[in-house]
């Protein structure tokens, strides 16, 4: 898929997690737009356009769908940067990750996550999470204009 008009960008490095939504999305009609990173090294790139992405036109996704135990970069500090950022600081970010911890809770929501969802284990619960997740973000949450 071209990283053109990218909906959704899933920062997933767990193969089996990543097929799960993908298929979940794509059951729903939801996967016409799905964009998958899979450290937070290359999240950043593909947010602000550079390294590999260098030639992106710069358009924000509507979701980042952001696991926190990444290889390169964790995903606390890509959301940190992502919010730092006056460009990106408004796209919604959901924490989907495995870990339950309140310390994690707690920060990802200090850092501005919009929300945080622990990955149901089992294969529906998490097919039927990542339905909702790309309906409520991409069909019924308001974004403010760019």
């Amino acid at each position: 898929m071209h990283a053109q008009n990218v909906e959704i960008l899933l920062v997933e490095d767990n193969p089996n997690d990543e097929m799960l939504a993908l298929h979940a999305f794509k059951k729903h009609n939801l996967a016409n737009k799905v964009h998958v990173v899979r450290d937070g090294a290359e999240a950043l790139e593909f947010v602000f356009c550079t390294g590999v992405y260098f030639d992106r036109q710069f358009e924000n996704p509507r979701v980042i769908l952001l696991d926190k135990k990444l290889p390169l970069v964790d995903g606390m500090d890509v959301l940190r940067q992502v919010r730092a950022d006056p460009r990106t600081k408004l796209i919604p970010v959901v924490m989907l990750t495995s870990s339950a911890e309140d310390r994690d809770i707690i920060e990802s929501y200090k850092l501005g996550v919009n929300s945080y969802i622990v990955k149901p284990v089992d294969f529906e619960q998490f097919s039927e999470t990542a339905r909702q997740l790309g309906y409520y973000w991409l069909l019924v949450n308001k974004q403010p204009a760019e």
